[in-house]
């Protein structure tokens, strides 16, 4: 009984990196949500549900762990005015299409289906204001392109 007291002491005294961890081994809380639309070149307007990734925090966690991103959803991670991004898919476990944004709302690249739990970077080439992840193939079934203008309220355009 003492053994076992001892024991569950140690326990309750183990340092926090030994506990579940966001983006360590399990998903981040889903973040709140903001409404974004992207206007293709003929004129459909696409609806999404963004979370919004401010903080530096969630934005170095994302979408890892998600074991899915549905078709009409996504992450924004608002970097706050133009520069290079520079992503990857460390601990992220399903296949996304990157959608770098220029400050202006115009998508400047697309990354489709980027390949889970690498570590290799993929890149604005080029200053972007955000970058959006969509579940992968999302951009190609839509007919999503660079060029299209993106609706959201970082860009002075809310849909």
């Amino acid at each position: 009984m003492i053994l076992r007291r001892a024991v569950l002491a140690l326990a309750a005294l183990a340092p926090l990196p030994l506990r579940a961890q966001p983006g360590v081994d399990r998903p981040q809380p889903r973040l709140p949500t903001e409404p974004l639309v992207i206007v293709t070149r003929d004129g459909r307007r696409l609806p999404f549900t963004v979370e919004m990734a401010l903080s530096t925090e969630h934005q170095m966690i994302g979408l890892m762990f998600r074991p899915e991103v549905k078709p009409d959803e996504g992450m924004l991670f608002d970097w706050g005015a133009p520069r290079e991004s520079s992503m990857w898919m460390r601990n992220t476990i399903t296949s996304l299409d990157m959608v770098f944004i220029a400050a202006d709302g115009r998508i400047h690249r697309i990354a489709e289906r980027t390949v889970p739990l690498s570590l290799a970077t993929v890149s604005s080439n080029g200053p972007v204001r955000a970058t959006l992840e969509l579940a992968a193939g999302v951009t190609e079934r839509m007919d999503i392109r660079a060029g299209d203008r993106v609706l959201h309220r970082i860009f002075g355009t809310a849909p």
